[in-house]
């Protein structure tokens, strides 16, 4: 099958390479346009060409290439890092038709990786609380599509930081005991530099994407009804 999407001009390569070696506005503002044209316009390419193949086994989470598309300056004001650019593109598609989105697909474009991942990423307590009984009631079920051979191949285990023992509110022993520690559930993988400006990026993504579906399936049917439904934050800001 031949690629919607060539990969980037190695010119993108070449703007983050120079971008962390040099993030300063005195850098960056003669060579806008340049990320512009080599960087930007080619993600949201990418975007839309990912968006029809979403149409085929995700509709809900087709997204707006500008709503998609995460911006390049950073929100520095509670950072210790004063760096005022991020050094990678990013994208997320988020599930449509609901006041706050729970969980979605995410990729980063950089000189040093292609990251693809999804899943609910730092949910706020009530969420959690919701993804965490749906667990303990069909842990097996969530074993099962941990452990499928394609995630396993593709993705690799679950991600995410854990508590030191099970959270409060269900027994030491109960059978779910070693998921129920995690703060956040995500499948997330790091791919070499090399897809960045290859045709087969496409399918990387895509093929990473339509594996993980199961589990975003498995997560949004925590939240019961429209109104029910508790705030998470966007996966991977």
């Amino acid at each position: 099958m031949i690629s919607p999407f060539a990969g980037f001009p190695t010119e993108a390569l070449q703007f983050f390479r120079g971008l962390s070696r040099n993030n300063n506005r005195k850098w960056f503002l003669p060579r806008k346009p340049l990320f512009e044209e080599k960087v930007k316009e080619p993600m949201r390419q990418l975007v839309d060409a990912l968006n029809v193949a979403l149409h085929d086994f995700a509709p809900e989470y087709e997204t707006d290439p500008d709503k998609a598309i995460f911006r390049i300056y950073r929100d520095v004001r509670f950072s210790k890092d004063k760096k005022p650019y991020k050094e990678q593109i990013a994208a997320t598609f988020r599930r449509r038709g609901t006041p706050h989105h729970q969980g979605g697909y995410y990729f980063a474009i950089s000189h040093k990786s292609v990251a693809v991942g999804g899943g609910v990423y730092m949910p706020e307590s009530a969420c959690l609380l919701a993804i965490r009984q749906r667990i303990a009631e069909r842990h097996e079920e969530f074993r099962r599509i941990l452990t499928a051979p394609s995630v396993r191949k593709l993705l690799g285990d679950l991600e995410g930081e854990q508590l030191s023992r099970v959270p409060r509110g269900f027994p030491p022993d109960d059978p779910a005991a070693d998921l129920l520690r995690f703060k956040y559930y995500i499948l997330y993988k790091e791919l070499p530099p090399s897809l960045v400006t290859s045709p087969k990026l496409y399918k990387a993504i895509v093929d990473r994407f339509r594996v993980m579906t199961p589990l975003l399936q498995f997560l949004t049917a925590s939240f019961a009804t429209e109104t029910q439904k508790p705030n998470a934050r966007a996966i991977f800001a």
